[in-house]
């Protein structure tokens, strides 16, 4: 299953052009609020040097790169948890996503008007934690009362989970996002606010540095900031690469803050690349950091998983220094693993099975 980040903020912030510029999607990104209705999603390809690298090895006719989906959530408005603007039905669509891109204007723009009146970058977050903060708080609640009459079984679970429930509860009333704690999950219970998230501020073309207030407070949750110009990036998709990279130039960038955005949703999301190297093709994999050779082999079949026996291993800056993987394995630099073998980032890995 595809793992998701939701893009969201309140109204006219730039999150459909956002959306746009990362997808190439015609999705409309007009000035009025509930321009986008139902959650547009897109596959974004992940940009991946080591693939291109390892690409000059392997020769393939066919080049596949990783990706990873965004959805673009409709804005969310104060009050939202009280199914003000089209509350409920936004919040349904964050639950479904795994982690959230949270965009937050910081361009002006007198033709563009702003849901709040004026441009104020860390009241804008604050209105929309709340919002998950609410929302939160009603599923704790409902989730507690059925927690109780099942204490009655005497099962230890239910009042170790009652206990975890007051202390959300004690975190969100204080006006506090779960994110920014170390409470456990619990299980089948999608918490909004304890979702991770990262800031793309959407600034004026030029403006590259976030302000420093905003900095530190997103650094106390650990939470990424990219700063981008939303519409310039929009534009720059439209262009051919030479181009592009002239106006890049101009601006003393070395690539896209669009491509910035990708590898932080990656790490966001703690996920890690593998290569494989089969007949033509050469392709990249993304997967959860910490799984085994047989899930990742799962990834490509389920049959490589069922029948998995081993894992052939070239960590992918070594088959590049040498140049074949004929070479890694005369010299000996080709590992064989098995099943409980955690797969490393940049691992190119040959997959023997039998089914």
């Amino acid at each position: 299953m595809a793992l998701r980040i939701g893009i969201v903020g309140l109204p006219n912030v730039g999150k459909s052009t956002v959306f746009n510029a990362l997808t190439g999607l015609d999705v409309p990104a007009l000035n009025y609020p509930f321009c986008t209705i139902e959650p547009n999603q897109g596959v974004v390809l992940i940009p991946d040097e080591r693939l291109l690298a390892v690409a000059q090895v392997s020769q393939p006719k066919i080049l596949t790169g990783a990706t990873i989906e965004f959805v673009d959530i409709a804005g969310l408005v104060k009050g939202a948890s009280r199914g003000e603007g089209l509350g409920n039905q936004f919040l349904g669509h964050i639950r479904e996503v795994d982690a959230l891109a949270h965009v937050v204007r910081l361009f002006s723009d007198d033709d563009v008007a702003h849901s709040s009146g004026r441009v104020d970058p860390l009241r804008d977050v604050e209105i929309v934690d709340l919002e998950l903060i609410l929302a939160d708080l009603e599923t704790v609640r409902k989730r507690r009362e059925r927690t109780e009459r099942m204490l009655k079984t005497g099962e230890a679970k239910y009042r170790e989970e009652l206990d975890l429930l007051a202390e959300y509860e004690g975190v969100l009333e204080q006006g506090t996002p779960l994110r920014r704690t170390s409470l456990p999950g619990i299980p089948g219970l999608p918490l909004l606010s304890a979702k991770p998230v990262m800031y793309v501020l959407n600034t004026d073309e030029g403006m590259q540095q976030a302000p420093a207030e905003f900095l530190e407070w997103a650094a106390g949750e650990g939470a990424e900031v990219i700063t981008m110009a939303a519409q310039f990036e929009r534009e720059l998709t439209h262009l051919d690469a030479e181009e592009a990279k002239l106006f890049l130039e101009d601006l003393g960038m070395d690539k896209p803050a669009l491509h910035r955005l990708v590898e932080a949703g990656v790490r966001l999301l703690d996920l890690i690349t593998f290569y494989t190297i089969k007949g033509e093709e050469t392709r990249a994999w993304i997967i959860p950091r910490g799984m085994l050779a047989p899930q990742a082999a799962g990834r490509i079949h389920t049959d490589m998983e069922r029948g998995f026996i081993r894992a052939e291993v070239i960590p992918w800056k070594i088959l590049v220094d040498e140049g074949s993987v004929q070479a890694c394995r005369e010299q000996g630099l080709q590992r064989i693993e098995g099943k409980d073998y955690v797969v490393q980032d940049g691992d190119v890995i040959f997959f023997r099975f039998n089914v």
